[in-house]
């Protein structure tokens, strides 16, 4: 029966009412207090981490700081204090200097433009002087703007149209003004998708494929190509349209700045050549192979280009080589015709089947930029059980499928889903909400420290592509990004990268210099970040406030304004200065 009031008082109870208040208005005031003191979240995802735990003992892509969901990573009460002391106005004293290279300068690739390195070259016959020789010590430079440069054209109007400015260099136009590559139009590059095999188009070219090879379905089961000799990359830029994603690649060669036009474009390419060292890319990497009369010596060096391009195709893959009439008339390419179709018919069935018989002993896998080409065949890719892997499944389901080159061990499906959705909560709620980055004028994005490319998965609606990249000190996760329907590349951000200066509208840098930093400085990889990166682009990097106070000032002494965010988010955008221009030099 209840006890009332006026019993307890009776029953001399008070002493017992007294002490249950007193707890219950202490206990009212601890949570008062807790909640008054604990940091205020910006954000839904609870993730303001300014001194990120360090990843587990095993390997793990996922760049969360302590390899765990999004919604369960708990805030550190220190945060407030580790970012208040970040002075974002401190710059270094470095006295930085435009590259002296003449009108080379605005160019400037120091892999790719080392003409000591290559002047001392024994050979030049396999395309050595076309491969990577980086000048040791890192240059410090800074490549200068063309004279008129302006903002990159918007995409998707940039596919057709560039600025001349941008990219002065009329050679192509010259050199292959009878193929309808490129012409000036005033201001302008005009692109009109001509090319050596598109007389008609080169949509007319690719509606030819799909009626005379209808297993193709583009968009679908062909989702990742390697345009070899790629040229202004407009098979690879009308394939967009299809839910195609390209990898244009060409050498720097006489072809003038052929890659530069595909990047201003829009397109996704990268500089590259089949000489002597294998591709950047994994094994059984790419649904389809193109090359439409791109010159390359398939036959040449007892066939290694063409094993390098069995290597990198995947079973049951597509090699489309298509070439000109030409090629009845010209004794060289009617030889090299042949001896293609001869080699090609060791590969029965799409690859499925492979008998080389003298060639029979299988690649070592080797994780590196200079792996010289070889004579083996690569391995087929198989399950676990030893059985051969069936082709991916189709786009767009195979960019949230579980990925085929999983590890083995019993969690990893349950890494790779929380991985993915750490991306996709992140993306939503920090990077396209709470960041002060205008999506609009961001087209060429860049993930240097790419994981199973989750970042890049998350953006997929987004009207950009994402070049992924796995630094060769970091897990290998390229084959998954592949099996994800996505691009990329290895490299090591100790070197500068494959491409022209101003190709990049964001860098993304998820907790990529932990592993840097003990093989080279901060400074060169800025120097090259500020390289790659376009004039009003934008950096992203999420790190140790450690590592964020180290790049800041590098950051600040190229005159680029930066923003830190939750205490672990930097963001960097790169201005119009140059060292020998005027500090307050607009936007034109």
């Amino acid at each position: 029966m209840p006890i009332s009031v006026q019993n307890m008082f009776k029953e001399r109870k008070f002493p017992f009412l007294f002490a249950f208040s007193f707890l219950l208005i202490s206990v009212t005031i601890l949570l008062f207090s807790y909640s008054s003191s604990s940091p205020s979240l910006l954000l839904s995802t609870n993730f303001q981490v300014s001194d990120p735990l360090p990843p587990p003992p095993r390997p793990l892509p996922t760049r969360s700081p302590n390899n765990v969901p999004v919604s369960s990573t708990k805030p550190v009460s220190k945060t407030t204090a580790a970012a208040s002391d970040v002075d974002l106005n401190v710059s270094l004293d470095i006295k930085w200097e435009n590259c002296q290279l003449g009108p080379l300068a605005v160019d400037y690739i120091p892999c790719l433009d080392n003409w000591k390195a290559i002047k001392e070259l024994k050979s030049r016959r396999r395309m050595e002087h076309r491969e990577r020789h980086c000048p040791k010590p890192s240059p410090r430079c800074l490549a200068p703007l063309p004279i008129g440069y302006k903002v990159p054209v918007h995409w998707p109007k940039s596919r057709d149209m560039i600025w001349y400015n941008n990219v002065p260099h009329p050679k192509l136009v010259e050199y292959k003004k009878e193929q309808n590559w490129v012409r000036k139009s005033g201001d302008y590059f005009v692109f009109p998708g001509g090319g050596t095999q598109f007389k008609n188009g080169v949509q007319s070219y690719i509606d030819f494929i799909r009626k005379t090879l209808p297993a193709i379905k583009w968009g679908k089961n062909i989702r990742v190509i390697l345009d070899v000799g790629c040229g202004v990359a407009s098979f690879g830029g009308y394939l967009l349209d299809k839910d195609v994603i390209t990898m244009s690649f060409a050498p720097k060669d006489e072809h003038e700045s052929q890659i530069q036009f595909a990047l201003e474009r829009g397109i996704p390419a990268i500089l590259s050549v089949i000489g002597t060292q294998k591709l950047t890319f994994p094994d059984n990497a790419y649904d389809l192979i193109h090359c439409a009369r791109c010159r390359v010596h398939w036959d040449g060096d007892g066939g290694k280009p063409l094993l390098e391009l069995n290597r990198v195709l995947k079973p049951g893959g597509y090699f489309i080589w298509s070439a000109t009439p030409v090629y009845r008339d010209d004794e060289r390419d009617s030889k090299v015709w042949k001896c293609e179709n001869a080699a090609l018919s060791y590969f029965s069935c799409g690859k499925y089947k492979i008998v080389f018989p003298s060639l029979d002993f299988p690649c070592l896998l080797v994780l590196s930029q200079y792996e010289p080409l070889s004579y083996c065949i690569s391995r087929l890719p198989v399950d676990r059980m030893g059985n051969l892997l069936r082709w991916s499944t189709p786009w767009p389901q195979r960019l949230s499928s579980k990925p085929p080159s999983l590890p083995s061990e019993p969690d990893a499906e349950d890494i790779f889903i929380e991985d993915t959705k750490h991306w996709a909560a992140l993306v939503s709620e920090v990077y396209l909400d709470g960041l002060a980055i205008s999506l609009g004028r961001i087209r060429n994005v860049m993930d240097m420290n790419a994981g199973y490319g989750g970042f890049a998965a998350a953006l997929i609606d987004q009207p950009l592509w994402v070049m992924n990249v796995v630094p060769i000190d970091a897990q290998d996760t390229l084959s998954i990004i592949f099996e994800r329907g996505l691009i990329g590349v290895y490299h090591d951000w100790c070197e500068s990268f494959n491409t022209y200066p101003r190709t990049y509208d964001l860098l993304h840098a998820s907790f990529l210099f932990k592993n840097l930093k003990e093989r080279c400085d901060i400074i060169d990889l800025a120097v090259e970040m500020d390289r790659i990166l376009r004039p009003g682009g934008y950096l992203l990097v999420q790190d140790t406030m450690e590592n964020i106070k180290k790049l800041n000032p590098v950051l600040r002494s190229l005159h680029w304004s930066t923003t830190l965010y939750q205490g672990q988010f930097l963001v960097g955008e790169k201005g119009f200065w140059r060292p020998s221009e005027n500090d307050n030099r607009k936007e034109t």
